[in-house]
């Protein structure tokens, strides 16, 4: 992916896809972190848009996959421009098929779901 003047790069998840897909042809691929990481790092900040205001989802992006946190801004986007690109953060959970309990500082606590995260490249092509 080649980065694209003048047209900010999305970070998108789960809450916005379905207002997104308005309109147009997408192109999707899958990427692995190191690759998310790449990607962001070609941008500036102020050429990086933030689609989502999800707590946890900005946790699970800036500390546990390791792209930089960076004060970025904010914006609804209702529709991807032509030759935009976006990275969707992918976020679902499943049921834990072990719930162990453990006991820390006097209290007890049970694991009752996994959450996953995968990540999306989308551009719009027409």
């Amino acid at each position: 992916m080649a980065k694209k003047p003048d047209i900010p790069l999305l970070l998108l998840d789960n809450s916005n896809m379905n207002t997104l897909f308005n309109e147009g042809e997408y192109k999707c691929t899958n990427m692995t972190f190191e690759e998310v990481r790449e990607i962001i790092g070609m941008y500036n900040k102020d050429e990086i848009i933030l689609c989502f205001k999800h707590p946890d989802t900005y946790d699970l992006i800036f500390n546990y996959i390791g792209i930089p946190k960076k004060d970025y801004e904010y914006k609804e986007f209702r529709n991807m421009w032509v030759n935009q690109d976006g990275i969707i953060f992918k976020i679902y959970t499943t049921p834990s098929e072990t719930q162990p309990i453990i006991h820390v500082d006097g209290v007890e606590a049970k694991k009752i779901e996994n959450i996953y995260v995968y990540c999306v490249h989308i551009s719009r092509t027409k």
